[in-house]
């Protein structure tokens, strides 16, 4: 049952979408999670700045017969990006998918619709970076019309073309980074808007105010992660910058 909204001032206030968390057994909402990855990337990032990162201790044992995890994350496979890490988070916290491009495909959603429904997780976080291989890949078949890879490669690419092929005769076509930074985005938001209109399960969900899904980019420079896609309240991310 979805959670009553609050009024103020003749004004609405943004939905509450809630979430239980494991070593507390308050309940939070999925804004406040967002909140606290997003605390916990900037403490990542300040561990890179001085040299020392840090990593949750807590008990395994505390995990052995239930988990709450706060996100559900569904990322990208690249060995740069270590998700728990870039968010400050530890054992239990976060529910993660990885698969290459950060594609959404039958079993990814299920995925999500499982930890939705099975663990109340409110928030899913579709996490891109920069200089993403299988989005280089992709614009790389698109303009050079390389050699078909193995069916199974293939299927990743053909999930990424349909989001980025049509900025290739734009006239990001003439910069090759700006288009791979503009390229990277476009991918994580079509996967995030994927979500949140391919399942019945999701998207009830989302109607209900039970789930939010928020797109962002991880800079593998900077170790930064920026949300940019479905954040209530906001307009947009970081803008980019010409090359």
């Amino acid at each position: 049952m979805a959670p009553a909204l609050t009024e103020t001032g003749g004004g609405r206030l943004p939905p509450v979408f809630t979430v239980c968390c494991l070593r507390n057994t308050a309940v939070i909402t999925a804004l406040e999670a967002l909140k606290r990855l997003q605390e916990g990337n900037r403490h990542f990032v300040d561990g890179m700045r001085k040299g020392v990162i840090h990593t949750d201790d807590v008990e395994r044992s505390e995990m052995l017969n239930s988990q709450s995890p706060i996100a559900v994350v569904l990322g990208c496979s690249d060995s740069r990006v270590p998700v728990e890490l870039v968010f400050g988070q530890g054992f239990g916290d976060l529910f993660v998918i990885r698969v290459a491009g950060n594609i959404v495909a039958p079993s990814q959603i299920g995925s999500i619709e499982f930890a939705a429904e099975k663990f109340g997780t409110a928030l899913v976080v579709v996490l891109g970076h920069t200089r993403c291989g299988a989005v280089e890949a992709t614009l790389d078949q698109l303009r050079l019309s390389t050699e078909a890879r193995s069916r199974n490669l293939q299927s990743i690419v053909d999930r990424i073309r349909p989001a980025i092929a049509g900025l290739i005769n734009t006239e990001l076509g003439r910069n090759k980074e700006l288009l791979m930074q503009v390229a990277v985005r476009t991918n994580v938001s079509m996967s995030a808007n994927f979500l949140r209109h391919g399942s019945t399960i999701i998207e009830q969900m989302i109607a209900e105010e039970r789930l939010l899904v928020v797109g962002a980019e991880y800079s593998l420079e900077t170790g930064e992660v920026d949300f940019f896609d479905g954040v209530p309240g906001e307009s947009g991310g970081t803008p980019l910058r010409e090359a």
